[in-house]
């Protein structure tokens, strides 16, 4: 009785809808951060001073980049990036608008792990696959990436992870999902109940999240 009294204001259809935009966002988010993040990783590891192709200028410029965008925080990225948001996709708002911004702000956080999970690879092994007369290409493809593995579907956790934290903060300024839902009604309204239901399913995705990296690390080290 005063369980479901303290429940009293749950909507399970709207809890259901802001989980269903909190996935689609941290999902759609986490594909295309992929896309952009791991090719810049690898374009960092290649040109850094250990790389395949040193070179120290564009390795700067990229790196100064990267360091910039993670160096921004994530509402004031979201609010700044309003205008090329508007252009990408018509709308700043929803789940719609907040895909660019979360983009952004998670691609170079996962184009530096990456760099850091191919900058593990032993250099023996590059060494090995060089005397057999491989180009950079083949090196990247067939050794560099399948030896790191592990750690950049540890790197894609993390910063699947980091989206599920960054689609939160993004419900503050009307992104929807279950950020949306605990400001509008478990801060705004004082509905704790709601405040406490969103932090539960919050904590529980981050959770899932990390057993299945976990598990999917597991699987294909070597160790």
């Amino acid at each position: 009785m005063i369980g479901s009294e303290f429940f009293a204001n749950i909507d399970p259809a709207e809890i259901a809808r802001a989980s269903g935009e909190t996935l689609g966002m941290v999902g759609a988010s986490l594909l295309l951060s992929l896309a952009l993040g791991l090719p810049l990783g690898v374009w960092l590891s290649v040109t850094s001073r250990q790389g395949l192709s040193p070179n120290p200028l564009l390795y700067g410029l990229l790196s100064f980049a990267v360091n910039v965008l993670r160096s921004i925080p994530f509402v004031i990225l979201f609010i700044l990036l309003i205008p090329v948001t508007l252009a990408l996709v018509g709308t700043s708002l929803g789940v719609k608008g907040a895909i660019p911004p979360l983009v952004l702000g998670s691609a170079p956080f996962l184009a530096r792990l990456v760099e850091n999970a191919l900058r593990e690879v032993d250099r023996s092994v590059i060494e090995a696959t060089q005397a057999l007369g491989a180009s950079k290409r083949q090196i990247i493809l067939h050794t560099l990436l399948p030896e790191a593995l592990p750690g950049l579907i540890a790197a894609a956790t993390v910063t699947a992870i980091a989206l599920v934290s960054y689609t939160a903060m993004a419900g503050v300024v009307g992104a929807g999902g279950l950020g949306d839902l605990a400001v509008r009604y478990g801060y705004q309204r004082f509905q704790t109940d709601v405040m406490v239901v969103t932090v539960v399913l919050i904590i529980a995705l981050v959770q899932g999240l990390q057993m299945l990296g976990d598990a999917l690390v597991a699987r294909v080290s070597k160790k």
